[in-house]
């Protein structure tokens, strides 16, 4: 079995050979790590693109400007409202596809007025046995996935982002809010808004690892059960309850099961 460090070689061997790549770039764990690494290995060769929405928090959008200023790398922002796609807003179960496949679409085209190569995104072999329908876009567009080329697990990933001094390395991990409404249920900006709202004031509380997940009116909380003993208190428990009743949420609960990632495939039958 491979290292990470050869994993890592094997990850700059492949993007030396793309000769010139466009980098979704969410200001992720991996797409950071992933940018940084091309970025490396290509200089100016490697650019950055970042799609402004409501279902990507400010907060998110302002980490990636900053990080390529940092850097020197190119950025460009594109405009890409998932709510204007034909039958996003129903929330189908194929939601993710709809929003890949539009997004790597435009940012095909920014690559190609650029003369660059390709197009590549950061998912990681994590994300191989989880429900993923925009990997289906990003194999049908011929977006490269550099990171599952190399095999890089997201705890390597993380290991070799600290190793490169990157803000990100301890990170938590985050999907775009659309994915916090259960299959089927109506995605609107207002409530967008509520969800982006509610997990700020979590991460201000200091919560490291949070989804608010939404049920109708139901904020359904998922924390790292290590953190259930702190979001209990009664001082946190109060300021929490009253901030996302005045946010619209009629009743707050904790997921006793705590934090998984693509929880609400739960209600998919696949």
């Amino acid at each position: 079995m491979d290292t990470v460090y050869e994993k890592k070689q094997y990850l700059e061997n492949y993007l030396r050979e793309l000769g010139s790549v466009a980098i979704a770039f969410s200001s992720g764990v991996d797409s950071t790590f992933l940018l940084k690494v091309a970025h490396d290995i290509l200089g100016d060769k490697a650019i950055a693109v970042t799609a402004r929405s409501c279902s990507f928090p400010s907060r998110e959008l302002n980490e990636a400007i900053a990080f390529c200023k940092t850097e020197g790398i190119e950025h460009i922002i594109v405009d890409s409202e998932e709510l204007d796609i034909d039958g996003f807003r129903q929330n189908p179960k194929n939601r993710c596809y709809l929003c890949k496949h539009e997004l790597f679409t435009k940012i095909l085209e920014i690559a190609k007025k650029r003369g660059i190569a390709y197009v590549a995104e950061g998912s990681n072999t994590d994300d191989n046995g989880d429900y993923r329908p925009g990997l289906i876009a990003v194999a049908e567009l011929n977006v490269k996935s550099p990171l599952r080329e190399a095999k890089l697990n997201k705890a390597e990933i993380r290991q070799l982002s600290k190793e490169l001094n990157l803000p990100t390395w301890d990170k938590q991990s985050f999907a775009c809010l659309s994915s916090r409404f259960v299959y089927g249920e109506t995605i609107s900006e207002e409530k967008l808004s509520m969800v982006d709202r509610a997990e700020q004031m979590l991460i201000d509380m200091g919560f490291h690892q949070v989804r608010v997940r939404i049920h109708g009116t139901i904020a359904r909380i998922e924390i790292d059960r290590s953190e259930f003993e702190k979001i209990i208190k009664p001082d946190i428990t109060q300021a929490l309850t009253k901030y996302l009743h005045g946010l619209g949420f009629t009743y707050v609960s904790l997921d006793l099961d705590g934090y998984k990632m693509g929880s609400m495939n739960k209600t998919l039958n696949l």
